[in-house]
């Protein structure tokens, strides 16, 4: 049949806006070199309901380096994984943790250091580079009670053969004066942090006094850690006692660089003239009412890390702080084809780097369970 061209411009326009509309209510990411239908990743449950109820090999939550060393390594074994980012899940942009950090010194292969955001974006390329489906949705429910897993976000719906867990840990922080990003008033990343290892060893806190909220293992670990660098380190916790371990509380007490600012808490943060850097803190005795200055160029919050596994709802074990479990020397959570990497089962190192290998391993450890249960391409179709 011919079409005049007055009728095929007006069904032409008609098509593009239908597009654009498909368009707007879809937020994925797909890499440049998009898979043939033959080998895609993911297929759709029926034309009407495209990107909706999808179905994949492996699924894989979070955006951190765990996350992405994950999708990097099943992507090149030809898994074609399908990762879920998040949009600001905890407050976080896409990233993770490292998306709040400034420079990053300690992550191998970037002698000059590199920014935080900067090399998340790098891991995300480079996901993408080799097939990884990414989309910027946050999941809110999984079903792991029966194969194959689902995984939900508001507007999607995941069949998976296995799943990688990986959403991190958030650090708490205290909110007070001065405490919050630099955009309303703030010196987070200007001189307050929550995390001594990853940032203590900055030019801005060398040779300079600085300060460490907390009474547990951590704090005690990080406050003897900032000793490296500051010219002293004031410890200061709300209690007359601290809570950490004898051993750890000893290497503290009798280091001569660190006071203690006992049953003390912090109810300011103020700045160091325009420099646009922490200045100092106002310091409240919580027994006597008084608030003393205490002159600090850095400040480092200590009171621990709250694991993102609540969207979890007890299907997975965690142990008593909340982190996930995992089998020692595997990433094999308390069901079988779900594996956990990352902060979110990592308490104790919590880094980039030790992150990334854990996401390695998860990878493996997928592959190696989708080999033994029989799972190809197409299988779940």
């Amino acid at each position: 049949m011919t079409v005049c061209p007055k009728l095929r411009s007006i069904l032409k326009k008609a098509r593009d806006v239908v597009g654009l509309a498909t368009a707007a209510t879809t937020t994925t990411t797909v890499p440049s070199s998009s898979p043939s239908p033959a080998t895609a990743p993911f297929k759709a449950a029926s034309a009407m309901d495209d990107f909706q109820n999808l179905k994949t090999r492996l699924c894989i939550i979070g955006s951190g380096p765990a996350a992405h060393t994950a999708a990097i390594y099943a992507a090149r074994a030809e898994l074609s994984p399908v990762l879920f980012e998040g949009w600001m899940a905890n407050d976080i942009a896409p990233g993770g943790q490292l998306t709040t950090t400034s420079e990053v010194e300690n992550f191998p292969g970037f002698p000059e250091g590199v920014q935080g955001m900067e090399l998340m974006d790098r891991c995300r390329q480079q996901s993408l580079r080799f097939g990884t489906q990414i989309f910027t949705e946050t999941v809110n429910r999984v079903d792991f009670s029966g194969a194959p897993f689902k995984v939900f976000t508001d507007a999607k719906t995941v069949l998976a053969d296995a799943v990688v867990v990986a959403t991190g840990a958030v650090a708490k922080k205290l909110n007070f004066p001065g405490s919050g990003e630099p955009k309303d008033g703030g010196f987070w990343n200007r001189g307050i942090s929550a995390c001594a290892v990853c940032d203590g060893a900055a030019p801005i806190f060398r040779n300079k006094p600085l300060a460490v909220i907390g009474g547990g293992d951590s704090a005690m670990e990080e406050a003897n850690y900032l000793t490296k660098y500051g010219s002293k380190v004031y410890i200061i916790h709300r209690r007359d006692t601290f809570r950490a371990s004898k051993i750890m509380q000893n290497r503290a007490m009798t280091n001569p660089k660190i006071d203690v600012l006992w049953n003390s808490t912090v109810v300011e943060a103020y700045g160091d003239g325009e420099k646009g850097v922490l200045g100092g803190l106002k310091v409240k005795n919580v027994v006597t009412g008084e608030i003393s200055d205490l002159k600090v160029s850095g400040l480092f919050f200590a009171i621990g890390h709250e694991p993102a596994t609540k969207f979890l709802d007890g299907q997975l074990e965690l142990d008593s702080d909340g982190y996930v479990v995992t089998k020692p020397g595997t990433t094999q959570t308390s069901v079988r084809g779900v594996f956990a990497a990352g902060d979110v089962q990592d308490k104790k190192y919590r880094q980039a780097v030790t992150a990334a290998g854990t996401g390695c391993m998860a990878a493996l450890d997928a592959e190696h369970y989708l080999q033994e249960i029989g799972s190809q391409v197409g299988k779940s179709d």
